[in-house]
Order: C-alpha cells, then sequence, then structure tokens
C-alpha cells in the first residue's frame, strides 16, 4: 500500500510540474512571437526563469506603460496602479492601493511612509460634479486597530489632518476625492501658516505642472529630521498625539517628475519644516538634491526613471 501511494504522489507531481514548465515555456514563447516585449526585456524574462526555473511568470509586479485612461476606475485596478507606479515604488512596506493614489503605510507612527500620485491635466481639472465639501475624514478599517489612527487624536491637538495626497488632485470621480480623507493619507500638520498657506501653495505649484506636462508623478510623505541641541549633540525629536499616539513630523517632503509629451523628464524636490512659513517665503527656498530626502527617508525615489531622459533636476539641467 505504501508503495502504492508514493508511486502515486511522485506521478501526480511530475504531472504537475511537468504542466507548470509546459505552461510557463508556452506563456514566454507567446510573449515573445507576439513582440510585446523589448530585446531587453525579453533577454531579462528568460534570463529569470532560466536562473530561477520555478518562479511563476507574473509574479513580479512591473510598471506598465501608460495607457489612455478611456474611463473612470473607482477601484484600485491593476492599469491604474501601474501607470500610477510606472517609475517604482520607494519601499514595499504596507503597501495600500487606493481608487487613485498608492501609500506605504508606517503602523508605529500612525501616518504614511509615502504617497504616491500621477496627476494629468484631466485628474486635477475643476469637476462641479466633485464636491470636497461632501467628504469626511475616516479612519481605514482595513488596517489593524492596533495601528490604525483616529479623529478622535487629531481633535483638539493643535494640528491639522494634513493631505498627503491633497484632495485637489483628484478631481475625476467624487470617490477619488473621498478616498483621500482616509486617515492613513494624513499626518499631523500645522494648520494656519502651513498647511492651509505655504504647504496648499506647493501643492498648488504641482497642479499647475500638469499645464506644461501631461503626466506629472508626486511623491509624498513626513521625515523626522535631527536637532542639534545645547549640549552639542543631535537628536531626533517629535511630539506624538492622541490616545494612539500619531507621531507628528518635523518636517514634510515631495518628489516630483514632471514628464514631457516627447518623454523628457524634470525632477523636483522639496523639504518643508512643519511650522508656520511666511507667506513671502518663496518655494524655491526649500528644494534640496532628491538623494538627501532619500537618505533621510530611508527611500529610493523614481528608480526606474531612465538617467538619460531626467533633464533637469529642480531647474537646473543635468
Amino acid at each position: 500500500m505504501n508503495k502504492k501511494w508514493v508511486s502515486s504522489v511522485l506521478t501526480i507531481g511530475s504531472v504537475a510540474l511537468s504542466s507548470y514548465y509546459y505552461g510557463a515555456y508556452g506563456e514566454r514563447q507567446k510573449l515573445l512571437a507576439n513582440g510585446c516585449l523589448e530585446s531587453k526585456q525579453q533577454s531579462e524574462l528568460l534570463h529569470k526563469h532560466i536562473s530561477k526555473p520555478a518562479f511563476p511568470l507574473f509574479a513580479t509586479v512591473s510598471a506598465a506603460e501608460l495607457a489612455e485612461i478611456t474611463e473612470v476606475n473607482l477601484t484600485a485596478t491593476p492599469l491604474r496602479i501601474s501607470q500610477i507606479m510606472k517609475y517604482g515604488f520607494p519601499s514595499l512596506d504596507n503597501v495600500r492601493s487606493y481608487s487613485d493614489f498608492v501609500l506605504s503605510y508606517d503602523r508605529r507612527n500612525r501616518v504614511p511612509n509615502w504617497v504616491f500620485e500621477h496627476l494629468t491635466p484631466s485628474s486635477v481639472a475643476k469637476n462641479e460634479e466633485v464636491d470636497r465639501a461632501k467628504c469626511d475624514f475616516k479612519a481605514d478599517e482595513s488596517i489593524h486597530p492596533y495601528f490604525r489612527s483616529q479623529n478622535s487624536d487629531y481633535f483638539r491637538s493643535g494640528f491639522d489632518r494634513g493631505h498627503m495626497a491633497a484632495a485637489g488632485n483628484h478631481r475625476l470621480h467624487q470617490k477619488h476625492c473621498e478616498d483621500t480623507f482616509f486617515l492613513t493619507n494624513m499626518a499631523p500638520q500645522v494648520g494656519q501658516g502651513f498647511n492651509r498657506d505655504a504647504w496648499n501653495r506647493l501643492e498648488m505649484y504641482v497642479r499647475k505642472l500638469t499645464k506644461v506636462y501631461p503626466n506629472v508623478y508626486v511623491c509624498t510623505g513626513p521625515l523626522y529630521l535631527p536637532h542639534r541641541e545645547d549640549d552639542g549633540k543631535s537628536y531626533i525629536k517629535y511630539q506624538v498625539i492622541g490616545t494612539n499616539n500619531v507621531a507628528v513630523p518635523t518636517h514634510f517632503y515631495k518628489v516630483i517628475v514632471a514628464e514631457s509629451t516627447d518623454g523628457q523628464l524634470e525632477m523636483e524636490a522639496y523639504i518643508m519644516p512643519n511650522q508656520v512659513i511666511s507667506d513671502d517665503t518663496p518655494l524655491q527656498i526649500f528644494q534640496v538634491p532628491p538623494e538627501s530626502i532619500e537618505r533621510a527617508a530611508g527611500l529610493l525615489f523614481f528608480d526606474k526613471v531612465n538617467k538619460t531622459h531626467l533633464v533637469k533636476i529642480n531647474g537646473k539641467k543635468v
């Protein structure tokens, strides 16, 4: 009986393994025959399956080429995610996809690590059917209760619930705007003088870029930067609010890539302190080398950008 059982298991296993290899081989040949892949992609695909023969053909997430959006998505479709993340993920920690943006959630600090958006002229255009006033701040119930922030954490804290993906960037549909009000997209920001003023000016500037560029990619998030104190030592200190100890970032960043119609790219990077900023302070004061944000945040931005297409960084030719 044992010999028959072992024989049956071996037979089933060999059939399954043969089917997998045949299926994987067939899929690869079909892709190659149809000319769906460029030569470099072909070689990478073949190398992957030669070096890792049991690795599923479509196990990795790769950014697809931008396709024209013919209808408004109300959920996080694979196509829309691939459009937003065309130039790579800064990290893969607790990534969550919403109808029109993608974020990585910091469960310890109860704020995002980063939030990624893809803006177009149509996504930021005024839409009479989209009303921000109908949106409510709400906890994301898909987050485990241990790591979730609540509206009560912000109540009488002295801080605004500051959008990382701005509501004004998502006007194609009411659902897109509503999704930006999940608290997973928020971080505590100084209200008057920052969130409602200097930070808002930066958000408006980003939207205006769509008047020149058909595609604008934005990554936004919090920073916790060191401060040198009287004893000559540097410390990273930040306040927490509410019963869930939501972290109050010391600074915020935005990294922007604007893509022209001919595929040329321009990058800008900003760090702004989470404090009152004078209205007459020009935004250019806050421009920094992109790598300084990467080092501080522990993230890599736009790592899939073809560097030969990057023509300017912070307005200066590369």
